[in-house]
């Protein structure tokens, strides 16, 4: 197991066709995102599949970054702020990885820029309504899962989940004016 030091510094650099610079440091069975300000924000896109990752933070600022690849890894958290530290990303892959709950992807609504995202091969895309949900909670996505989102889907989106959270407070309402017997309701 490596950690992302200034030793990595001399990881495969390069130019894509499309003129792209790419930082390589995949299979470096990296844990940790860390001492990425090493490379003064110079890299378009960063290769980061093939590593131990598990939760997808620790980015210092890096406005040049517009790809992420972080597949293959053990991501099960994704943390808060990333917009502030990433925010001109537009293409993220996290397939292969371990996130189980909808909620666990939450924090990536918060990445405006983020129109190309693909989560397959990760246990969350078995929940009913998976991609829907995304769609609703990250709407600024034009392709999901290497398909693209239609008009279609992003209105059932908000219908399906404009239901559920009517539903929700409906619930809510009735137990906390009409409260059963054993039933304990939390307050917020």
């Amino acid at each position: 197991m490596v950690k992302l030091t200034a030793e990595l510094e001399e990881a495969v650099q390069y130019t894509k066709a499309v003129l792209d610079r790419e930082l390589d440091l995949r299979g470096y069975k990296i844990p940790v995102i860390e001492n990425l300000g090493a490379t003064l924000d110079q890299f378009d896109a960063i290769d980061f599949s093939d590593n131990e990752i598990r939760k997808l933070d620790g980015f210092p600022l890096l406005t040049s970054l517009k790809t992420l690849l972080v597949n293959n890894n053990r991501i099960c958290r994704i943390g808060e702020g990333l917009d502030q530290a990433l925010p001109c990303l537009t293409e993220l892959i996290l397939t292969n990885n371990s996130l189980v709950k909808l909620g666990d992807l939450d924090p990536l609504a918060s990445l405006k820029p983020l129109t190309y995202l693909s989560i397959l091969r990760n246990p969350v895309t078995n929940k009913k309504h998976y991609r829907l949900y995304v769609i609703f909670k990250v709407p600024q996505v034009r392709v999901l899962d290497f398909q693209k989102v239609k008009l279609k889907e992003s209105q059932e989106a908000e219908k399906i989940i404009n239901n559920y959270t009517e539903i929700m407070q409906k619930a809510f309402f009735l137990l906390l004016h009409f409260p059963q017997p054993g039933l304990s309701v939390p307050f917020p």
